[in-house]
């Protein structure tokens, strides 16, 4: 029986015995990160793709998918579906299989709730901007005078696997929690505190993210909100750029010299990374905003669970 065709797009060979199970059931290609002129040039062969948002130019939307006419599926590698327009798919009949509700897997997934909590000791103690001043045989630790874990308020927003998590990895350091959630029903104890929106915001010394993008939680941190941030603030974004309107985080942050933005993730990611206005202001003021490339489910471990079951969700599927 001849083999369907399938386009990766994503890097797989570091990921052990990945290649060699896909090829059981498919004819591979393998592109790591093409653009949109390879990918459509490619596309109209392939039943199905496989690919991961971490690393992608596309934006798999009707402009390259269109070209598709054999296409069936399209397999992400991720919890998040922002890198793909799915309601083109499914007008399209085309299946979109994700780890969106993966949770026998993605429960093993602690990465990036440790991204998020690295975050937050490196913010607290200035580190990046410490280790620079190295650098320039500068050693003065005035300009880097931290904070102390035990004396803060820690605001989680979202309380599910990765928040629990990040609120797990604080614990032992004895700040005051507070949590917002609207689709969790908590115990209020000494240290994890259930509040509403609005009051957390206001309370919170580090406010960190772990919330899905869909359209309530599309520009959640705007103009309106952040007016109740305290002037100091470290906002720490490990979800999804879109969840906080850059623009008007740009004009909070230039109000307020030392607040931070520490994120993993900017608008616009997959398509116009390089115009997203956060990203441009850190070129400006780094002090300010630390961004890394979406490294949050970067780790052996992770990408290992991830990419094997998505893996083997598509090849039940074929």
């Amino acid at each position: 029986m001849k083999k369907k065709k399938l386009l990766i797009i994503t890097p797989i060979n570091e990921i052990k015995g990945l290649k060699s199970l896909l090829s059981k059931y498919f004819s591979l290609t393998i592109v790591e990160d093409p653009d949109e002129k390879k990918f459509i040039k490619l596309i109209p062969d392939y039943y199905a793709v496989y690919t991961n948002p971490n690393k992608s130019k596309i934006f798999l939307g009707k402009k390259v998918l269109s070209f598709g006419k054999k296409l069936k599926i399209i397999c992400t590698a991720s919890t998040g579906t922002n890198h793909i327009d799915k309601v083109y798919a499914r007008l399209n009949k085309i299946k979109i299989i994700s780890l969106t509700k993966e949770y026998k897997t993605i429960n093993k997934i602690s990465s990036t709730a440790e991204l998020a909590f690295s975050f937050t000791l490196m913010g607290v103690r200035n580190l990046p901007e410490a280790n620079k001043s190295v650098l320039k045989d500068e050693w003065d630790y005035t300009h880097f005078i931290g904070r102390q874990m035990n004396y803060l308020n820690i605001g989680i927003i979202g309380y599910g696997r990765l928040g629990k998590i990040y609120s797990k990895f604080l614990s032992p350091f004895g700040s005051k929690i507070y949590v917002f959630d609207p689709y969790k029903k908590l115990k209020n104890s000494k240290k994890i505190i259930q509040t509403n929106f609005i009051n957390l915001l206001k309370k919170s010394d580090i406010i960190s993210l772990h919330v899905h993008h869909d359209d309530k939680t599309t520009n959640l941190f705007n103009k309106k909100n952040f007016k109740y941030l305290k002037k100091d603030v470290l906002l720490i974004n490990t979800s999804r750029g879109e969840i906080v309107n850059e623009f008007d985080l740009v004009s909070f942050l230039n109000k307020n010299k030392s607040a931070k933005y520490y994120t993993d993730v900017i608008s616009n990611e997959i398509r116009n990374r390089l115009k997203s206005p956060i990203y441009l202001f850190a070129k400006k003021n780094s002090k300010q905003v630390f961004i890394t490339p979406h490294i949050g489910g970067m780790t052996k471990e992770a990408q290992e669970l991830a990419y094997m079951r998505a893996a083997n969700l598509l090849i039940n599927e074929h």
